[in-house]
């Protein structure tokens, strides 16, 4: 079976992942994924942990992460290497979005 190769922006669902966050799945295949996170100004991504490996790059806005205790600021253009379960979470300093992406893919997503 050949893999789904386009994903039409217009055609994904918004999800609400907690207050002031909102995540889109955009595109995937079982060992890739891309999702984008719309964050709110004061919202929070919890501390958290899963076995996969995740870049994070900051479209837009600036935030405060946490990445296995070590915090820092990080703006547009910013880019974060978080390897299989090191506990990481962040909160939105400005309003902005975060494209993350996963391998092996996000089952937990779709």
């Amino acid at each position: 079976m050949k893999e789904k190769q386009w994903f039409f922006y217009d055609e994904m669902e918004p999800k609400v992942c907690a207050e002031g966050v909102t995540r889109r799945v955009l595109a995937y295949n079982e060992d890739l994924m891309c999702v984008e996170n719309t964050f709110a100004t004061g919202a929070v991504g919890e501390i958290h942990h899963h076995p996969h490996t995740q870049i994070t790059y900051v479209v837009s806005g600036e935030f405060e992460f946490s990445i296995d205790g070590k915090v820092n600021v990080v703006k547009k253009g910013d880019t974060m290497l978080k390897t299989n379960d090191v506990k990481h979470g962040c909160k939105c300093l400005k309003e902005g979005v975060l494209l993350d992406i996963f391998t092996p893919q996000r089952e937990d997503f779709l």
